[in-house]
């Protein structure tokens, strides 16, 4: 190994070291505690086991989990998994086991994962606005052992839970009677909350693609051997250790879920809601204090929607970071938020394949709206043409991205498209002079009008920016003179309030006229999944009229 190496490493460890130090991370810790937690870290490495165990040796009388029933500390949900663990082995599950969890945000979807962890058993994540096929489709070609689901979700799991085992994270009685399966509360009630002995391997985590093109596919990834990949992100996101993160965002998708990672390796407190709400979601930032708040970009929307005055009502100057990732931010709402909330929003862009590939700070944001910024330490991010050439600043091309977190492939087999090490994320972008990623669209929804190359995205965020409309999507339909055209799909705050003409008209004067929608269909709302992507396939099979 050269010099330069050793050098490189050693920068590489002092960043790493810093960093950590400034998230509280390392922090002094009493001796006999600073004892248990190497022993948990030793056994488990860096995953949900070890980061419960060492949280509650640390911190065990600190507040773990807020949600609707209440709060649990570090000790009561380490001893509490440690009981599940204990239960699912003695009913029959064992280390490289698939469980799927079909569950909303609780306490529920923490413990599960937690002594999945402990257990060596796989966790794969359903969407909990899947169809009932979907549901079943995913489990016949995963085959996990168990479902743990909540009784809302019973029928959706009906078939896919046929020869399997089954349990009940969430029950409130609404279907009207005692549940049939067993409750987790049962198990851990009935389990020994010893702590357990490591599994040989550690078990992966799997994370369904958003499906909003086709059928979700299971992304499996194994637990990070170190807290580097952590480390980069509080590097860009000043999250720090203690302080409380209201997780809005669904932990069964990758970015809810890499917050509740992140909350973890930060001894914080995750604060709980099962159903996203507007205002409540203000009560329960002002109410926990929460310093960091977890959405995707239509959360944000939604929340900034709600009347000045409902805003003001809650105190919510204790947020320091508001955390979105999941789907495209326009610039205008990253400007409004900000105004309202102060500079800290905190913008990722990646995917479900690559974990993260740029992250935009507040300052990103003010001077570029609509950048999704620049990459962490850590991390590549690289631009080539069809050909798999490299292009320049200025110039579109297809986004590839290498870091730690790169998933190991589609469970059903396959992955990515890979260049030089790097993987494709499936969207295509371009650098400004400052080395500011901006994201076109995805590499498939490329448009080509009368031989002209039109991404829906620099469309969308132009119409979005027209005062009358509150959101739009684009795609390209079939035309049989220009081969595809543009078509238009507008939701605005107010019926009425301004005709397809007038948008039309307005693109026309922004932007080159083969980029002007040939149609404008307006929707009460845009169909979307549970992270607020918009399903294009459902605006493709849209019964589209005279507009």
């Amino acid at each position: 190994m050269g010099p330069v190496n050793v050098l490189g490493q050693l920068s590489a460890k002092a960043h790493l070291v810093k960093t950590l130090a400034e998230a509280g991370i390392i922090a002094p810790v009493r001796p006999d505690r600073l004892v248990k937690v190497a022993k948990a870290l030793h056994a488990f490495g860096p995953t949900p086991a070890a980061g419960y165990a060492a949280s509650a040796a640390r911190y065990p009388d600190d507040v773990a989990i807020v949600d609707e029933l209440g709060q649990l500390t570090f000790d009561e949900v380490h001893r509490r998994s440690n009981a599940l663990a204990d239960a699912w082995a003695k009913d029959g599950l064992r280390e490289g086991d698939n469980v799927a969890i079909l569950c909303r945000n609780h306490r529920g979807f923490v413990e599960a994962v937690i002594a999945l962890s402990k257990l060596g058993c796989h966790a794969l994540f359903l969407n909990t606005m899947f169809a009932k096929p979907q549901v079943t489709d995913v489990c016949a070609r995963e085959q996990p052992k168990a479902i743990v689901f909540d009784e809302e979700f019973a029928d959706l799991v009906a078939d896919a839970a046929k020869d399997r085992r089954r349990y009940v994270a969430w029950f409130d009685g609404a279907s009207g009677g005692p549940s049939e399966d067993p409750l987790l509360e049962d198990l851990i009630a009935r389990g020994s909350p010893a702590d357990r002995t490591a599994p040989s391997d550690k078990g992966r985590v799997v994370i369904l693609t958003s499906g909003t093109t086709g059928t979700p596919k299971g992304a499996q990834r194994r637990q990070p051997d170190s807290l580097e990949p952590a480390a980069a992100l509080f590097s860009k996101i000043p999250l720090r250790a203690r302080q409380r993160t209201m997780i809005a965002a669904p932990m069964f998708h990758s970015w809810g879920f890499a917050h509740f990672v992140l909350a973890m390796s930060l001894s914080s407190t995750i604060v709980l809601r099962r159903r996203f709400d507007e205002e409540g979601t203000l009560s329960a930032i002002a109410q926990h204090r929460c310093t960091a708040l977890v959405v995707v970009p239509v959360m944000l929307q939604r929340i900034m929607e709600l009347p000045p005055e409902t805003i003001d009502r809650y105190d919510v100057r204790c947020l320091r970071v508001i955390a979105l990732s999941g789907s495209a931010l326009p610039g205008e709402l990253a400007i409004r938020a900000m105004d309202r909330f102060g500079d800290v929003l905190y913008n990722l862009y990646g995917s479900t394949e690559v974990a993260w590939a740029t992250i935009a700070t507040p300052a990103d944001l003010r001077a570029a709206p609509g950048t999704a910024g620049s990459p962490p330490r850590g991390t590549v991010v690289r631009l080539y043409d069809t050909e798999g050439k490299p292009v320049g600043p200025g110039e579109t091309g297809r986004i590839f991205v290498g870091n730690e977190m790169l998933f190991d492939g589609y469970t059903g087999g396959g992955g990515k498209d890979v260049i030089d090490g790097l993987m494709s994320t499936g969207d295509v972008g371009h650098f400004d002079q400052a080395g500011r990623l901006f994201v076109d669209g995805r590499d498939d929804e490329m448009i080509v009008s009368g031989g002209e190359n039109v991404f829906p995205r620099e469309v969308e965020d132009l119409l979005a920016d027209h005062e009358a409309v509150e959101e739009a999507a684009v795609i390209g339909v079939p035309d049989e003179q220009w081969g595809q055209r543009l078509r238009a799909f507008v939701v605005l705050r107010e019926e009425g309030s301004v005709t397809a003409d007038d948008l039309k008209g307005y693109t026309r004067q922004n932007l080159a006229s083969y980029k002007v929608p040939r149609e404008v269909v307006f929707l009460d709302e845009l169909p979307r999944n549970a992270t607020g992507k918009v399903l294009k396939r459902e605006l493709r099979e849209h019964e589209v009229g005279t507009s």
